[in-house]
């Protein structure tokens, strides 16, 4: 699946410019409030009709305003996924999800209602009315719902933002699944770095109604350039790693990656599951000759690529480990002590207990009977 996207749209003293394209996965448009993002999705659902611009997905054209094609929201098999669940009340939950059935053409079905209720975890929850659902359960209703549909493009719009922690940890997992099971390409809005970084593939970054970047999150996420936008005190890296073995002794996993290796408290996935993994610049020390006898056990090799301006006494760090990037906070006296500049060899050493599980993004590409990793 290929989306495209060129917009141009005033809403008040508000402009809206943005442009990008973006392929298979979970794309989350990230920014601050006001940036535009809700806006956006608005206009690729049809709700709002821009005064000029271009919408293409999968080929199929859905604006065109130079061409003078508008297709309509209910013809454009964009499924919808709001904050709130937005559920009939007066219907149980099987019967809101099979709703959605009824905007799927017949010969274009492709999930069933058994199928999506695995998915999603909602089996035992198909007689219920929505007034006896949790704030999770009925996020996970109305994303069926949306499914059931069989849309060529789900959107969701901050999806966990009425929800508290309990909940979203409830929920990520199956957002996961979705991600990895379904076939859905999702364009995911959230002012929540957190999210972004365990659910997205792709990243389209926004401020003040443009795109300020867009590529892969990995990529994006540690660039220092853009820490004004993404938040400093959310400066992270991200690595995708293997589950290579567990140590039982010390209740530890040890994962693989370009890198190195990687020892976090033990996990419960199965050796070759695929995880990703969250490092935040504050949790990384640096040091320029191997450390001996300490504590921490992740320690892996990499040269300094990048140095920020930072801001008082702290300073950014962006490590290039065999091709993997990592960030680190060290204070500037660190830095002239250590001789750390572009091309200076260092050693990166994070704790093992540093690792945030709430970060922890699930299989990224799930087969067979994986276990889903701890939220």
């Amino acid at each position: 699946m290929r989306l495209e996207v060129d917009i141009r749209h005033r809403l008040g003293a508000f402009d809206l410019a943005a442009r990008f394209g973006v392929d298979d996965g979970l794309v989350a448009l990230f920014g601050r409030s006001g940036a535009g993002k809700t806006s956006l999705i608005n206009v690729i659902a049809g709700l709002v009709r821009p005064q000029q611009g271009r919408v293409v997905v999968d080929g199929v054209t859905l604006l065109d305003t130079e061409r003078a094609i508008f297709v309509p929201g209910h013809k454009r098999r964009v499924g919808y996924v709001f904050q709130d669940g937005r559920l009939f009340p007066h219907l149980s939950v099987r019967q809101n999800l099979l709703y959605g059935r009824w905007f799927a053409p017949k010969p274009e079905r492709r999930d069933d209602l058994g199928k999506v209720a695995e998915l999603l975890g909602l089996e035992r929850l198909l007689d219920r009315a929505p007034a006896n659902l949790s704030g999770g359960e009925k996020q996970r209703v109305a994303i069926g719902r949306a499914l059931l549909a069989s849309p060529r493009l789900l959107l969701m719009d901050e999806p966990l933002a009425s929800l508290d922690e309990a909940r979203k940890a409830e929920i990520l997992p199956y957002i996961e699944r979705l991600r990895d099971e379904s076939g859905v390409p999702i364009v995911y809005v959230s002012h929540s770095m957190a999210e972004v970084a365990r659910l997205a593939s792709t990243i389209v970054l926004m401020a003040d109604g443009t795109v300020a970047a867009v590529g892969p999150v990995a990529d994006v996420l540690p660039r220092l350039d853009l820490f004004p936008l993404t938040g400093r005190a959310e400066a992270s890296a991200l690595i995708e790693a293997t589950v290579e073995s567990h140590d039982a002794a010390f209740g530890l996993t040890l994962l693989r990656s370009r890198a190195g290796l990687w020892r976090l408290p033990r996990l419960d996935l199965a050796p070759g599951v695929r995880v990703r993994l969250r490092i935040f610049a504050r949790d990384v020390m640096l040091a320029i000759k191997p450390p001996e006898g300490i504590s921490a056990l992740n320690i892996v090799a990499g040269v300094v690529a990048d140095v920020g301006e930072g801001e008082g006494a702290a300073v950014d760090v962006r490590l290039d480990c065999s091709g993997e990037a990592l960030l680190a906070a060290v204070t500037r006296y660190s830095l002239e002590q250590l001789g750390l500049k572009p091309g200076a060899p260092v050693f990166a050493l994070v704790k093992s207990v540093a690792f945030d599980r709430r970060s922890l993004g699930g299989p990224l590409r799930p087969s067979g009977d994986e276990t889903p990793a701890d939220a």
